[in-house]
């Protein structure tokens, strides 16, 4: 029984942190293999483990269930490490002692610092989708303010759905105070308004979907069935709320506006605001400093070498987001062995800021337009979201390519319930 309960507890931490389901499966199994126990198997989804263990003609059948789901980089590279150095007949209480330690561990960044990373990632994102200066101001502000009260919201146990919708009114209503007040004292001219879609791209669910696309290439379906519904829900929770603000005060989300850098320029700006926002959301991941900035690297290089692809040499650009990402998955491996850190730290926030937050709030609005054609508006929110389908996909199988080059797990179709032999003391 303690056996058992210590391996499940082990399993709870991992998937309240974000691990995929592959991972904590696996996880489970090292352990239960150290602690004495002959096999050991496990159904994961978002929210619940079911788990079976096995110790000669005995089993024992157990189940939780794991409301607070997050995303914890620093307390799953902790989980990690514990797990990699797991050795032979370690006994229940000396593991239990340990996971004591990880639970106790605090966040590594403070409310101001998580807030104002997730302004600093959009601010570099809406220059990535062609902001200009007062619309990555604004966004700065905005991102930085809904992020302070989303975090707020989750430490109050508040549920996420509705959490999202808070959100989204907050980032969407600041951007239009902060972008409508700049028009008003005449510091700048023109169409701002397009760029109130990047004020919200923090709540993007970028782990869930990257290990939603995993858990697929795994065939891992009741794990990944229920990651992608939970993105799905919180995509159009905030997707709704934006929606809401913009028809309120009729405001086009369509607006469009232009880079005034051109050439080498650009992409060197390019370059440091893909580093700026990969950066960004990593902080807001809870990684370490070391993993955020080689986060940041990956994201720099594999984000403006996409750009480049699409720009210059006419590539199609779901070919081009899948070599980025098979870029990423490969880069992260090279970090991994250098640092020993978790490709998962790495290659999500990486990944993050190639994700089409854009085209798919757009399809919101579009489907919720009443003013045009119903066909017009129907024909645009297909074409957003058959745009985020193709890019969601290129994304998933660029990283299962990587997986499969650089590990052997990934190769070869084996069950993670397989008795493992855990190295001695």
């Amino acid at each position: 029984m303690h056996q058992s309960g210590v391996v499940l507890r082990l399993g709870k931490l991992m998937l309240a942190s974000g691990a995929g389901s592959y991972r904590v499966k696996s996880s489970m199994a090292k352990a239960a293999a150290a602690v004495g126990l002959d096999r050991h198997e496990a159904t994961v989804t978002m929210t619940e483990i079911v788990t079976s263990s096995y110790v000669g003609d005995r089993f024992r059948t157990e189940a939780a269930e794991v409301r607070r789901v997050g995303v914890n980089v620093a307390r799953l590279e902790a989980l990690r490490r514990l797990v990699h150095d797991l050795r032979a007949h370690e006994t229940v209480e000396h593991l239990d002692e340990r996971l004591d330690e990880i639970v106790a561990m605090r966040p590594l960044y403070g409310d101001v610092a998580n807030a104002v990373a997730s302004g600093v990632a959009c601010a570099g994102f809406c220059f990535l989708n062609q902001g200009g200066w007062v619309e990555c101001l604004a966004v700065l502000l905005a991102a930085t303010v809904g992020q302070a009260v989303r975090r707020q919201m989750l430490e109050r146990h508040f549920q996420h759905f509705f959490t999202w919708i808070v959100c989204g009114v907050v980032a969407s209503g600041l951007y239009m105070g902060v972008a409508s007040l700049i028009d008003l004292v005449g510091l700048a001219s023109g169409n701002h308004q397009g760029g109130i879609i990047s004020s919200i791209l923090f709540l993007i669910p970028g782990f869930p979907l990257v290990t939603a696309m995993l858990d697929l290439a795994r065939q891992d379906f009741s794990s990944a069935v229920s990651r992608a519904s939970y993105v799905l829900l919180v995509m159009a929770a905030a997707g709704v709320s934006v929606w809401t603000v913009t028809f309120i005060f009729d405001w086009e989300v369509e607006a469009t506006y232009s880079y005034v850098p051109e050439g080498l320029l650009l992409y060197a700006l390019r370059a440091l605001c893909s580093f700026v926002a990969a950066y960004g959301f990593a902080i807001l991941f809870n990684a370490t400093p070391r993993a955020a900035g080689l986060a940041a690297i990956v994201g720099a290089i594999a984000n403006t070498g996409r750009l480049v692809l699409i720009d210059e040499m006419g590539v199609p650009w779901q070919l081009a987001v899948g070599l980025a990402a098979v870029t990423i998955g490969l880069l992260s491996q090279a970090f991994v062995s250098r640092a020993s850190l978790s490709r998962v730290a790495l290659s999500v926030p990486a990944v993050v800021i190639m994700i089409p937050g854009v085209p798919f709030y757009r399809a919101v609005s579009a489907l919720n337009d009443q003013t045009v054609d119903a066909h017009v508006a129907i024909g645009a929110a297909a074409t957003n979201l058959t745009e985020v389908f193709f890019v969601i996909t290129a994304i998933g199988v660029g990283l299962a390519m990587a997986r499969i080059l650089t590990d052997r797990n990934w190769r070869h179709d084996v069950p993670t319930s397989v008795p493992l032999v855990v190295p001695a003391r």
